[in-house]
């Protein structure tokens, strides 16, 4: 009869360890690691200061980061002052070869998109950082770019939410 009230006893415990780090606010099992006292996060609009402009880049990675911050976290997204802020723009938008084939025509072709990002976090400055993030994808040459565009962008626009997202509130 003594084993099964010491399992239930350690269960108890387990669970009571949970709750009381999943309060605290410091961690998530997303692996967010965000100050307890920030509640809120602004995602500034991100201008599209490319050579080459498509024109739904910017409205996309601004919701799509927006979603992330506010799916994978507690933190509410506000417009304006908060207690953790992104801002940016798009620096880079290009297609250019990426690879031959044997008689030195071109079969790859690589759109690659760059930003530049400032995070500041108003309850813990040393986190700040201002960084450039570029991704990109190959696509066969023989397609026609703007068949492929949309797809390229939003598995492109994916990897930097992520990258933004990790480097801000994930301390691995």
């Amino acid at each position: 009869m003594r084993h099964p009230v010491r399992h239930l006893l350690l269960a108890l415990g387990v669970v009571a360890s949970l709750l009381w780090v999943s309060c605290r606010g410091g961690y998530s099992f997303t692996g967010a690691s965000i100050p307890p006292n920030a509640k809120t996060i602004s995602v500034a609009a991100f201008p599209n200061y490319a050579t080459t402009v498509n024109p739904q880049l910017s409205q996309k990675l601004t919701d799509d980061l927006r979603n992330l911050y506010a799916s994978q976290t507690s933190l509410n997204v506000i417009n304006g002052d908060a207690d953790l802020e992104v801002t940016g723009e798009i620096t880079a938008y290009t297609t250019r070869a990426a690879s031959l084939s044997a008689n030195d025509e071109v079969s790859m072709n690589r759109l690659t998109i760059t930003i530049k990002v400032r995070f500041v976090n108003n309850c813990d400055p040393d986190a700040n950082f201002e960084q450039s993030f570029s991704r990109y994808r190959d696509y066969n040459a023989q397609l026609n770019f703007s068949s492929v565009e949309s797809s390229l962008v939003e598995e492109i626009v994916s990897e930097l939410c992520d990258d933004i997202f990790n480097k801000s509130v994930v301390n691995w």
